[in-house]
């Protein structure tokens, strides 16, 4: 994996202070320190043309060995030509041309629909034996309001191949509806018509009927139902640093309701009350207890480039796991690590992967 981001930034506590809103209703609030932005000698095109630069560069990946490349983004600067035509432009000089792969939107969801692809082709017969990339690249931008300091800017770039130190589990699950939380009608406007509460509720939603199916296909799969304590660490798409918080304990609370015996029984009893229903007040009941731990080890750690870029759309799950990956205080070796990706519209999928034991003696993490 390589992440990349511009040097170009916004202080969320400069920004409330512009803003003239009370102090540390970014930083709390949100959960938000920095948020990442383009300025005008950089696009779409170039953060996504840098990354995979950066890629092939760092690791000494001859282009002819890339036999697929997938991009995910809901940044379009051309609303028929895909992105990952202009990220050809590195393969021109070594003649390799025979690359499979275009661009896939869906808000959010892109880079996991295209991820889902890379490994599908590395897996199926028609695999050549050549690497897959996934680029994953958004520049988010807001309109003046409460919304603007949830944007942000990055580009996330993965290495699909056999012998990998990062092993997706053979179990996802997705739900897909039509919903209008998030959408871009305008097409002469870079900015979306967002409904906040409403795109919080849809989120949530997907994330309980994605871990319900998973849990029913992984008992399918494999004879046993996964709960809460079968995954080391968690990552989930980050619009926002609270928005993981609450999707956090909406899931434990779950899992909790399902297997109460392996939960505090005091904590247990207290969230029966409101039939396991979750609300602001779970919420803070659950805040305040013994699980908060849980939450600052098992999932907080995973927003560390999220709190200092922002949102970047589709690349926002990925640095998730990134940031997780490049964490020197803890060994990811033989963890398995859940993932949810939400993109508005609404599309998801929770998925998880299995760390190698001696990932980190891997060449290519040696460059991360």
């Amino acid at each position: 994996m390589e992440v990349y981001f511009p040097r170009t930034y916004v202080d969320q506590t400069d920004f409330e202070v512009f803003n003239k809103v009370p102090k540390g209703k970014y930083t709390i609030g949100l959960g938000q320190l920095k948020m990442a932005c383009v300025n005008d000698r950089e696009d779409i095109n170039s953060i996504s043309l840098t990354v995979l630069q950066n890629l092939l560069k760092k690791h000494a990946i001859d282009p002819k060995m890339v036999g697929r490349l997938e991009v995910g983004t809901e940044t379009l600067l051309d609303k028929s030509k895909s992105t990952k035509t202009i990220l050809m432009n590195l393969f021109r000089e070594s003649g390799n041309h025979d690359v499979e792969g275009i661009t896939s939107i869906n808000a959010c969801y892109g880079s996991t629909n295209a991820l889902f692809n890379s490994i599908n082709w590395v897996q199926s017969k028609s695999w050549d034996g050549r690497y897959a990339i996934v680029i994953s690249s958004d520049v988010a931008v807001y309109p003046k309001g409460n919304a603007r300091p949830t944007g942000g800017c990055g580009a996330i770039a993965m290495l699909i191949g056999p012998n990998a130190p990062l092993v997706f589990d053979d179990v996802r699950s997705t739900f897909i509806d039509h919903t209008y939380d998030f959408y871009k009608p305008d097409p002469f406007s870079e900015y979306p018509t967002v409904d906040g509460h409403q795109s919080i509720e849809i989120y949530l939603n997907a994330m309980r009927h994605c871990f319900k199916t998973f849990k029913a296909k992984w008992n399918q799969a494999h004879g046993v139902t996964p709960s809460y304590h079968d995954f080391s660490y968690f990552c989930f798409h980050t619009p926002f640093g609270k928005m993981v918080q609450k999707s956090f304990f909406a899931l434990l609370l779950e899992d909790m309701k399902a297997n109460p015996s392996k939960y505090d029984s005091q904590i247990i009893e207290a969230l029966s009350k409101s039939n396991f229903k979750f609300d602001a007040t779970t919420n803070k009941v659950l805040q305040k207890s013994i699980y908060n731990n849980e939450w600052k080890h098992k999932c907080e750690r995973s927003l560390h480039l999220a709190k200092n870029l922002g949102n970047i759309y589709t690349g926002s799950l990925y640095n998730g796991l990134q940031s997780l990956l490049c964490d020197p205080s803890i060994d990811l070796g033989g963890q398995r690590v859940m993932l949810f990706s939400y993109g508005s519209g609404c599309a998801s999928s929770m998925f998880s992967v299995k760390v190698h034991p001696s990932y980190k003696s891997s060449p290519l993490y040696e460059h991360a």
